[in-house]
């Protein structure tokens, strides 16, 4: 490979919207990738017919940089119904957007999903998230999010039947002590767009982003051993030299590469896929448990978002456990066990798929994660970080580091 002006270590989504953005300003950038496909943490694979994307994700369409750099019109995007089903008391009861679906939200006031006031209390946290500029709002003074929504007034039951399982589904940690900057966000993102996956899956991000690139600039199967300098050395020993190095490699891995750089603490997630002859819940839910008495966070029948992600004739269903589970056939008969409680008998003739344990899922975002809300990308003449441990821990903040490193290497290069 002759010497290009930039080398981008990794093409998860940060690594590909840094070359994409150097590419359009004319600066020949190489992306080095030690997996068999682009797309880091956002990745969808192919299974006996059945996309299962890698851990239990969506993509929220008001996400400001996505919006700038994606064509969301070509990914095809497939909507979730605004709102949730929640498992409590021996049965699913539904809540609905108030604003997006008013009548569905009247005839369901009074689910025991939180009290009355307690459904008013959403309004209010939509305006107070949806308020100002979205810059604003990574100034705000910040606290844990379970003591913000204490201080929202809403009651033990609704933060416990509805916002923990919701917003520990999001944040991977059931505790709520992700930052209240970060909930807010969150909220807003959801207020103001849909929830969607890619019609083929999230990958499709991820493969949209790459396709974009000229032949040649992403190679594959390459893995770096040691960067420094303007340099760095692969695993079998290549030398290569450039002006600039972009580190975009999942947080553990660009802390092991960058002398100094701590690695983020990571939330975990588990994920289970299973075959079901049919669909447990019919429409585009998202299903919470409501109880706490298990292990399943959230279930999601994928094929009911997207019909491509199942063969014709089969359902796809996702759960998730924030966990580790322990022992994989011990977690599969757990989650049976309780799943049978809320779909049936049914649920023994689910075939399953395929586990993904992910034990390095989403950075940890507490208040002091985001003391400083949008980290520094440029660790030294001629070196440069991105990923989303430098921004906020969404794809919008994978997205928005990739290109903010790429500027910070265009004004250093002088163009």
């Amino acid at each position: 490979m002759a010497k290009p002006g930039v080398i981008v270590v990794g093409a998860g989504l940060a690594g590909l919207a840094c070359a994409k953005a150097l590419r359009e300003a004319r600066v020949d950038a190489r992306i080095l990738e030690a997996g068999d496909a682009p797309g880091g943490r956002v990745r969808t694979d192919a299974h006996e017919g059945f996309l299962l994307d890698r851990g239990f994700q969506v993509y929220l369409t008001a996400y400001p940089e996505g919006q700038r750099v994606l064509d969301l019109k070509a990914l095809s995007l497939q909507r979730f119904i605004p709102g949730a089903k929640v498992w409590r008391g021996g049965r699913l009861h539904t809540l609905a957007d108030p604003l997006r679906q008013p009548l569905e939200a009247v005839s369901h006031l009074f689910t025991p999903v939180g009290g009355l006031l307690d459904k008013l209390r959403v309004l209010e946290l939509r305006q107070h998230a949806t308020s100002g500029e979205l810059g604003d709002l990574w100034q705000r003074p910040q606290q844990d999010s379970l003591r913000f929504l204490r201080d929202l007034g809403f009651s033990e039951e609704m933060i416990d039947t509805f916002l923990r399982p919701f917003f520990g589904g999001i944040f991977l940690e059931r505790e709520l002590a992700t930052s209240s900057r970060m909930l807010e966000f969150v909220f807003r993102m959801f207020s103001k767009g849909h929830t969607v996956v890619p019609e083929r899956g999230m990958g499709a991000i991820a493969e949209q982003l790459a396709a974009k690139l000229p032949s040649g600039v992403l190679r594959m199967k390459v893995r770096v051993a040691e960067v420094w300098g303007h340099r760095v050395r692969l695993a079998d020993g290549e030398m290569l030299h450039a002006d600039a190095v972009v580190v975009a490699t999942d947080p553990a891995t660009a802390a092991s590469l960058l002398v100094g750089m701590p690695a983020p603490r990571m939330n975990r997630v588990t994920c289970l896929y299973f075959a079901a002859p049919e669909p447990p819940v019919e429409g585009p839910w998202l299903v919470l448990d409501g109880e706490g008495r298990g292990l399943v966070n959230n279930v999601a029948v994928m094929s009911e978002v997207s019909p491509a992600y199942a063969p014709k004739g089969q359902a796809l269903v996702s759960v998730s456990v924030v966990d580790d589970g322990g022992d994989a056939q011990v977690l599969e008969a757990r989650v049976r066990e309780q799943l049978t409680e809320w779909f049936g008998t049914a649920v023994s003739a689910w075939r399953h798929l395929r586990t993904y344990a992910i034990a390095e899922a989403l950075p940890v975002q507490t208040p002091s994660a985001l003391v400083e809300p949008h980290r520094p990308v440029r660790l030294a003449p001629g070196l440069y970080v991105c990923g989303d441990h430098r921004e906020n821990a969404s794809i919008d903040g994978a997205l928005t580091s990739g290109r903010r490193a790429a500027e910070a290497v265009l004004l250093d290069l002088g163009q």
